[in-house]
C-alpha cells in the first residue's frame, strides 16, 4: 500500500533536493534565533527524511491521528528541528513559520526536544537517547498484533525511527534491538544517522563498536548507503520494506552537511552555527531565501507530499466502517464503547469471590486473580513480565503467549529487559487500541525508570506491576528488598503509586490503574500474604479517594494510626492493643497517596483527624511527614534490608504491632 501511494507523486530529483535544503535552512535559521539548539543533525539528515517522507512515508497531513497512518520517530530527539520542519513544509495543523521562529521559547510547542501532545505529528517524546527506538519496537508490535486481529486491509503500516550514535550507545538499545530481532518486527526500520560525531568529538573517543555486525547479531536485516545519495537511500527503504526481518539502515552521514567550515565536526552538534557561517552555508546549497521565508515552489512540493495519502486515508475509512461497532469503539481506544462498564462489572465480581472467599492472599495473588477477571473485560489489555511471570502474578487464565509465529496473544515475555519493557509498553499505548501492563520486582523499577518517567511526562496510562515490594520478600536480601523506591516514584509527578492492604483494595487499584485518563501506575505488591480486612463487595470504590477510615474508633478519637499495603493490617493490631488500654482509635488505609492528595482538604481532615498521628510502612520515612504533622511519629526502615525469613525480619527491624502501639502512647502521653 505505501508503494502505490509513492508512485502517485512525481518529484524529481533538484526538486528534492531543494525540499532537503528547505530542511537545512530552516533547521539552522531557528537554531540561530533560538541561540540554542542542535542544527547539525537535521542538516545531516535532511536527505534521508526528504527522500522518506516523499518516496515511503503513508500519511495524511490534514489527520495526523489516522489510525493506519505510518509512524515516524526522531530517537534522537535533539534533533528536533528536523521533526518540526517537516510537520511544517508538509501541512500539519498548527505548524505555522511563527511556530518554528519560537523554537526553544516558553509555551511553544518546538520544545527543545520533541514532547508528545504538544504538536501534531509528535508520535512520542523523545530526547533520553535509545527511548525513541524502544518506543517504537512497542509501535511495530502493536502493528502487528492489530494487523493479526483485524486484518492487513485494516492494518498495514510501517514504523521508521531515525536514531544516532548515542541511541545506540544507551544500554536501553541493546534490549530494543534483542527483542525485535528476536520477534521479527518486519515493518520496523531504523534509520541510523552514521556521522561519527557526539559531543565530545570523533566517536571513537569512546565507541568503536560495528553497529551493522550487532544488529546482525540480533537477527536484524542491515543495509549500507550513502546518506546524501537520494537514489540509494529510497531502494534501500524499498529493500527494507520487502524483508522479513526488522531492518536497520546505516546511513553514512556528514554532520551539519552544508556548513562549509563546521560540517563533519562536532561544531554543529549542539551549538549555532554563527551568522557567517549561515551566511557560507547559504552560499554552498544554493538557498537565496531570507531567514524563515519559503520559495512557494519549494512549499508547494512540499505540500503536496502532505496530501498525497488523502485518497488512501478516504479509502481505509470506507474499510473500517465495516467492522462491527465493538471493534470500532476499541480500534484506538481500549477503554472505549462499553468496556468501562465491563470493567465495573468484572471489578465487583472480583470482589465479591475475595469476599466470599475470606483468604490471606500475598497482594500479587490476589492482583491475578483480579486480573483473571479484568483481562475478558478489555479486549486490548496486553499483559508481560521480565523473565518473573509467576513471581509478579501477570499471567492470567486468558494467557496466551505473543511469539514471532503468533500475534493473536495477549502476553509477551520480555525477557530480562526492564527499561524496553517499559518502553515497549509506552509505544504499544501510542500505538493505539491497548492497555499494556508488565511486571517486575519493585526495587528493579530503577531499571526501568527512564521509561516510567516518559509514561508520566507523556501522560499515558500504562501500568507497571512491580511485586516483592519490601523486606517482606524475605531471603533474597538486601539487594532485592526495597526501601526507598516507594519514596523515589512517589516524588514523580503524575504517577499513581498504589500499594494496596488486601485483596479488595487491590480489585479497586486496578479499576483505578485502569480508567486514569492521562496517569500511569505503580502497582506495588507483596509478595508474603496479607488478610483480608474488608468485607464490602459493592460498587462503591474506596481506594478511589486515595485514603479512607479502614477502622472507625467509635468515638472522638485519641490517635491515628496509618499505614499502606501490608502494614495496614499491622495497624489493625495494634489499635487492638491500644483498645485494650482504653484509647479509641482509627486506623487508616493509604493506599494512594497521590489521589488523597487530590482530595478537598475537608475530606484530609476527615480522615486523618486532629488526634496525633503514626505512620507505618515498610519502607523510609520520606514524605511521610506530609501526613503525620509535626508530632506525629514514624515505624519503618532507616537503612537497607537483610536476608532472612520475612517474620523475622520484620521484628529485626521493629515492625511490628507492638512498636506501633509503643510508638501511639509515646505520642498519646500513655506510654
Amino acid at each position: 500500500m505505501g508503494e502505490a501511494l509513492a508512485s502517485e507523486l512525481q518529484i524529481d530529483m533538484n526538486m528534492k533536493k531543494k525540499m532537503a535544503s528547505a530542511i537545512r535552512a530552516l533547521s539552522m535559521d531557528a537554531v540561530q534565533k533560538a541561540n540554542s539548539g542542535h542544527p547539525g543533525a537535521p542538516m545531516g539528515l535532511a536527505d534521508v527524511a526528504t527522500v522518506l517522507f516523499t518516496d515511503h512515508m503513508k500519511f495524511d497531513a490534514a489527520d495526523p491521528e489516522w489510525h493506519d497512518r505510518d509512524r515516524f520517530i526522531m530517537s534522537a530527539g535533539h534533533g528536533s528541528m528536523l521533526v518540526y520542519s517537516l510537520l511544517y513544509l508538509t501541512g500539519y495543523p498548527g505548524m505555522e513559520m511563527e511556530t518554528l521562529k519560537n523554537f526553544r521559547q516558553l509555551g511553544s510547542p518546538t520544545a527543545g526536544h520533541p514532547e508528545y501532545g504538544h504538536a501534531p505529528g509528535i508520535e512520542t517524546t523523545t530526547g533520553p537517547l535509545g527511548q525513541g527506538i524502544t518506543t517504537a519496537v512497542g509501535m511495530a508490535l502493536g502493528e502487528r498484533l492489530q494487523a493479526e486481529k483485524l486484518g492487513s486491509d485494516v492494518i498495514d503500516h510501517y514504523t521508521y525511527v531515525i536514531c544516532g550514535d548515542g541511541c545506540l550507545m544507551e544500554g536501553i538499545s541493546h534490549e530494543a534491538i534483542s527483542l525485535a530481532g528476536h520477534l521479527r518486527l518486519n515493518k520496523l526500520i531504523v534509520l541510523w544517522d552514521d556521522n561519527n560525531i557526539s559531543i565530545d568529538g570523533t566517536l571513537d573517543m569512546a565507541c568503536s563498536d560495528d553497529q551493522v555486525k550487532r544488529f546482525e547479531a540480533s537477527g536484524w536485516n542491515t543495509i549500507r548507503v550513502d546518506g546524501h545519495d537520494m537514489s540509494a537511500i529510497s531502494a534501500a527503504i524499498s529493500d527494507a520494506k520487502a524483508s522479513d526481518k526488522p531492518t536497520m539502515i546505516a546511513c553514512k552521514t556528514i554532520i551539519g552537511f552544508g556548513a562549509p567550515n563546521k560540517q563533519g565536526t562536532s561544531a554543529t552538534h549542539g551549538a549555532p552555527l554563527g551568522d557567517e557561517e549561515i551566511a557560507l552555508t547559504r552560499e554552498a546549497i544554493g538557498w537565496d531565501a531570507a531567514p524563515f521565508e519559503m520559495p512557494q515552489d519549494v512549499l508547494d512540493a512540499w505540500r503536496s507530499v502532505g496530501s498525497k495519502g488523502a485518497n488512501t486515508h478516504k479509502a481505509w475509512l470506507g474499510r473500517v466502517s465495516g467492522l462491527d461497532q465493538a471493534m470500532q469503539d476499541t480500534l484506538v481506544k481500549p477503554l472505549g464503547g462499553d468496556v468501562k462498564v465491563a470493567l465495573a462489572a468484572a471489578v465487583i465480581e472480583a470482589k465479591r469471590k475475595f469476599v466470599e472467599g475470606g483468604k490471606s492472599l500475598a497482594t500479587r495473588v490476589s492482583s491475578k486473580e483480579a486480573l483473571d477477571e479484568i483481562l475478558p473485560a478489555i479486549p486490548g489489555m496486553i499483559g508481560g513480565s521480565a523473565d518473573l511471570t509467576g513471581s509478579n502474578g501477570t499471567k492470567t487464565k486468558q494467557y496466551k503467549q505473543i511469539n514471532r509465529d503468533m500475534f493473536d496473544g495477549n502476553y509477551v515475555h520480555y525477557g530480562v529487559r526492564e527499561h524496553a519493557m517499559g518502553a515497549v509498553m509506552n509505544g504499544l499505548y501510542l500505538h493505539g487500541g491497548f492497555l499494556p501492563y508488565s511486571g517486575t520486582f519493585l526495587v528493579f523499577s530503577d531499571y526501568a525508570r527512564g521509561a516510567i518517567r516518559l509514561s508520566a511526562l507523556m501522560e499515558i496510562p500504562v501500568i507497571y506491576v512491580m511485586t516483592h515490594d519490601s523486606i517482606g520478600l524475605g531471603e533474597d536480601g538486601p539487594t532485592h528488598q526495597p526501601v526507598e523506591h516507594l519514596a523515589s516514584l512517589r516524588a514523580m509527578p503524575n504517577i499513581n503509586v498504589f500499594r494496596p492492604a488486601d485483596s479488595v483494595e487491590v480489585a479497586e487499584c486496578w479499576e483505578l490503574a485502569c480508567t486514569a485518563p492521562k496517569t500511569p501506575a505503580i502497582m506495588t505488591l507483596t509478595r508474603q500474604g496479607v488478610p483480608l480486612m474488608r468485607t464490602d463487595a459493592t460498587a462503591e470504590n474506596k481506594c478511589a479517594k486515595g485514603g479512607y477510615i479502614i477502622k472507625e474508633p467509635g468515638g472522638e478519637r485519641d490517635v491515628t494510626l496509618i499505614g499502606t499495603g501490608s502494614e495496614v493490617s499491622l495497624a489493625i493490631e495494634a489499635a487492638k492493643l491500644l483498645e485494650a488500654d482504653g484509647l479509641k482509635v482509627a486506623v487508616v488505609s493509604l493506599p494512594c497517596w497521590e489521589l488523597f492528595e487530590e482530595q478537598s482538604s475537608d475530606y484530609q481532615w476527615e480522615v486523618l483527624g486532629d488526634a496525633p498521628r503514626i505512620g507505618v510502612e515498610a519502607a523510609v520515612d520520606f514524605g511521610w511527614n506530609k501526613w503525620l504533622g509535626s508530632n506525629g511519629q514514624f515505624v519503618g526502615m532507616a537503612g537497607f534490608g537483610a536476608s532472612g525469613p520475612a517474620g523475622e525480619l520484620y521484628e529485626h527491624f521493629g515492625i511490628t504491632a507492638e512498636n506501633v502501639a509503643d510508638a501511639a502512647r509515646r505520642v498519646t502521653g500513655n506510654a
